[in-house]
């Protein structure tokens, strides 16, 4: 197939290289070409000043918005043959059966994303031909507010889309196709970018900065707290809301914080696994604190430390052993874990997928597969340690056995969607049906928990419907909900928290009302 990608040859941008690339190396492409005359729409030079008020204020970089050298697109500017396929970015060619042309909300061209962007909307992007949609999805942002980061970000996640719908259309299966209407008017508008309006933004960003290095110089931020308790009814993805019963903090001193609580029972015995994120390191570890009848025997302490963040400690018990899979994104690959003297000796089994920058990674058992659930940053060879966002993408692989070998799904990304793709603890059975705790980050990261009904698990879809979503509220207050998992008789959620710098004095401190035994086989201290 030669594919020719419609781009404005006024403002080419590094964007634009990475997708012809991706599109050069698919399977079955033989060919691919541009059209980049200048586009009809003028991009507002209002929205550079923007971007350069901002990457000098918040610290940020252009990725794929960069201005991309007219000369690397020489090896791209071929008209020896015609086209099986006009990819249009700018909305400006006619439309029919061999025409793919690109909407956010619903509107032509990059100006539109813009426009969604400034009016803090979720950008939805559409890929359409002929009226029907191929696909579409809701466009994340890692830093929502700060407009280069999020178009950027958007920039990011539509070479995904663009090119998985045409890896689709050339090996099969066409998954995401359906028929429905686009460019109805409907989409969200922001106002225009005058200097007048820059001037005011610019003065509010000034003052939002000054106000975030503050609350940094007072508080460790981010500060994440666990919450458990005692198991005695429905649980949260049954209720489909907070329980009204209380929750109790695990405790911290404050230089640290919990996260990402899994609770598993072994031997009649509660251990909570947890990240353990030290603020003077800024590197997670994972380490775990053992439950009796009134709770929490101590603190947690260490029981694994890689030379990179280690986070979300999904354990699982297998085979007579207990596993764990952390994230490892930092490192680009999802490693299993045993352990050789539980709840410590955790000893490296196997890398499950390499190469790949995975959040969260998740396995459950289905249809006599082993499947994982992540949501993923895609590579590109001006970000090796991926790029757009890490919350909108969700991928899934499957093994006939958790050991592996696994293989990825050939619809992925099988959602885009920072609402409802990243996940957010164990997936469990319910009346028959599998239910996945998701994480809401499209306000921002771990803004609150959705609970989502899978529909369809195999190896040519996947599907899930939005069953409840739950927020913060009196029994869990705060701005974030993140996290939910039960096992060993209690349900564990987290959420964020204040912690001042400021440490109250040692001798005014209540000491632990036990003191916490070494974990057996970790080989770590107790934490000070």
């Amino acid at each position: 197939m030669h594919v020719r990608v419609r781009l404005d040859g006024a403002r080419p941008r590094r964007w634009h290289a990475a997708l012809l690339r991706r599109i050069a190396g698919l399977p079955g492409i033989h060919a691919v070409s541009i059209d980049d005359a200048p586009a009809p729409a003028a991009w507002p030079s209002a929205a550079d000043l923007l971007f350069k008020l901002e990457a000098l204020v918040h610290g940020v970089s252009p990725t794929g918005s960069d201005d991309l050298p007219v000369a690397e697109l020489a090896p791209w500017r071929r008209d020896d043959s015609k086209p099986d396929l006009v990819l249009d970015l700018c909305g400006d060619r006619p439309t029919g059966a061999a025409t793919w042309q690109l909407a956010f909300d619903g509107r032509r061209g990059e100006e539109a994303l813009l426009a969604s962007l400034l009016a803090a909307a979720v950008p939805q992007v559409a890929l359409v031909e002929d009226g029907s949609v191929l696909a579409q999805g809701r466009l994340g942002s890692d830093r929502p507010g700060i407009v280069l980061a999020s178009f950027d970000d958007a920039l990011a996640r539509t070479v995904t889309l663009v090119t998985a719908t045409l890896r689709q259309r050339l090996t099969g299966p066409g998954g995401r196709r359906q028929t429905a209407a686009w460019c109805d008017g409907t989409a969200a508008r922001g106002r225009a970018l005058t200097v007048p309006s820059l001037g005011a933004r610019a003065a509010r960003m000034l003052a939002g900065a000054l106000i975030h290095r503050l609350y940094r110089i007072c508080y460790n931020a981010p500060h994440w707290r666990c919450g458990w308790r005692p198991l005695n009814g429905p649980d949260l993805i049954t209720l489909g809301r907070l329980p009204e019963a209380t929750w109790t903090v695990l405790p911290d001193d404050g230089r640290r914080f919990y996260a990402d609580p899994f609770p598993i029972a072994v031997d009649g015995t509660t251990h909570l696994f947890v990240e353990d994120f030290p603020h003077a390191t800024g590197k997670a570890i994972i380490s775990t604190v053992r439950f009796g009848p009134d709770g929490p025997e101590g603190t947690p302490v260490p029981v694994l430390e890689e030379a990179h963040h280690l986070s979300y400690p999904f354990v699982f018990e297998r085979a007579g052993s207990i596993w764990m899979v952390p994230e490892s994104s930092a490192a680009g690959t999802v490693d299993l874990y045993r352990a050789t003297r539980f709840p410590g000796g955790w000893v490296k089994e196997a890398t499950l997928l390499a190469g790949v920058v995975a959040s969260d990674a998740t396995l459950v058992e289905h249809g006599g597969r082993w499947w994982i659930f992540a949501t993923v940053r895609d590579a590109e060879r001006d970000a090796p340690a991926g790029w757009g966002s890490f919350h909108d993408a969700l991928h899934l692989w499957s093994a006939p056995d958790f050991l592996g070998p696994y293989t990825p799904h050939p619809a992925n990304p099988v959602l885009v969607d920072p609402s409802f793709a990243r996940p957010a603890g164990r997936i469990v059975a319910r009346g028959g049906q599998l239910i996945r705790p998701v994480q809401d980050c499209a306000k921002g990261y771990g803004r609150a928990l959705a609970l989502a009904r899978i529909d369809r698990l195999d190896q040519e879809s996947f599907a899930q419907s939005i069953t409840a979503r739950v927020t913060t509220g009196p029994t869990w207050p705060g701005s974030r909900l993140h996290t939910v998992n039960a096992g060993g008789g209690i349900e564990c959620i987290d959420g964020s928290a204040r912690a001042p710098r400021l440490r109250v004095p040692s001798r005014f401190r209540r000491p632990p009302a036990r003191p916490p035994e070494p974990v057996p086989g970790t080989g770590f201290r107790q934490p000070d």
